[in-house]
């Protein structure tokens, strides 16, 4: 029973957290069978958390690897809603500023989707939900310095990508 009441203590705590993530790393905003999943499997699982991994890192990891399944059944890929990227792009713009910046984060999104899955899941991990080092290393299974690594060479690609794109323009913000 003590589990029961843990793992509700941190659907509280982290539930918020655990569908922002999947809505992210699925691409789709249909995702709470997904959630309830996560905590069905943290409550069968409670016994086995050690308490090394902060809580929340250790339910993304869950998470993680239940989307990664179901992709395996599935076989197929879904495109990351532009929403995604949108975020802090809307300010106070004009009309023309907000269609360029539409065509400028539709080219991102096109990027980053294309990108191979290791480049996309740390950059969806660091800069769009804005996870540490730490726990972009814990949610992945990596180490500290592959997330790191890896987060260079995934910018580094963007760029590229994007200065191919925009035929060696560059890009405004």
């Amino acid at each position: 029973m003590g589990n029961h009441v843990k793992v509700e203590e941190w659907f509280l705590e982290y539930g918020d957290d655990v569908y922002n993530f999947l809505v992210y790393y699925t691409r789709s905003h249909d995702v709470e069978d997904i959630v309830h999943e996560v905590f069905l499997k943290a409550i069968k699982s409670a016994d086995k958390f050690e308490g090394r991994a902060n809580p929340k890192t250790w339910l993304l990891s869950i998470a993680r690897r239940l989307v990664i399944d179901q992709y395996r059944k599935e076989k197929r890929q879904k495109l990351l809603p532009v929403d995604l990227l949108r975020n802090n792009a809307i300010s106070n713009q004009s009309t023309e500023d907000l269609v360029i910046g539409d065509e400028t984060l539709n080219e991102i999104y096109s990027c980053v989707n294309s990108m191979k899955e290791s480049y996309r899941n740390v950059l969806i991990c660091r800069l769009i939900l804005e996870y540490s080092v730490q726990e972009t290393s814990e949610i992945l299974g990596w180490s500290k310095s592959k997330v790191s690594i890896t987060c260079h060479r995934a910018l580094s690609s963007l760029k590229q990508m994007m200065v191919n794109v925009f035929d060696g323009g560059i890009v405004n913000e």
